[in-house]
């Protein structure tokens, strides 16, 4: 993927979030970056668009939410696509869930958008 810019899509309900991911991304030269603000208009990018990595905040409203976006992904010919779940929640069983789901990882909000970066380097290694 050297060559190549990684193609990232966020989606989020949440507009100033977006905006943090999106500046937090952007101080980074190789990412081209994609976004929706619900998970229908997310799982649409995600077919349409392939992206290498899908961030997605986990409780959105409308008819699918993190978990389904992610479920959808996995289940698609995209299943390769690398998935990071974000939410408020953090019990354990809320983790296991978005890992049942297909997440490569889940994090709880508050995070670290840095920590985000640093995943999706990570990510770009492999």
């Amino acid at each position: 993927m050297t060559d190549k810019k990684l193609k990232i899509l966020i989606v989020d309900d949440n507009v100033q979030l977006r905006t943090l991911l999106r500046i937090t991304f952007t101080r980074q030269t190789d990412y081209q970056l994609l976004e929706a603000e619900n998970g229908v208009e997310g799982l649409k990018l995600a077919l349409d668009e392939r992206p290498d990595v899908v961030i997605t905040d986990v409780m959105m409203p409308g008819e699918l939410n993190g978990l389904d976006l992610c479920r959808k992904i996995k289940a698609s010919e995209h299943k390769s696509c690398f998935v990071v779940l974000l939410s408020g929640k953090g019990q354990q069983s809320d983790i296991d869930s978005g890992m049942q789901a297909g997440a490569d990882v889940y994090r709880v909000k508050p995070f670290s958008p840095i920590e985000l970066v640093d995943i999706v380097k990570e990510f770009q290694i492999k």
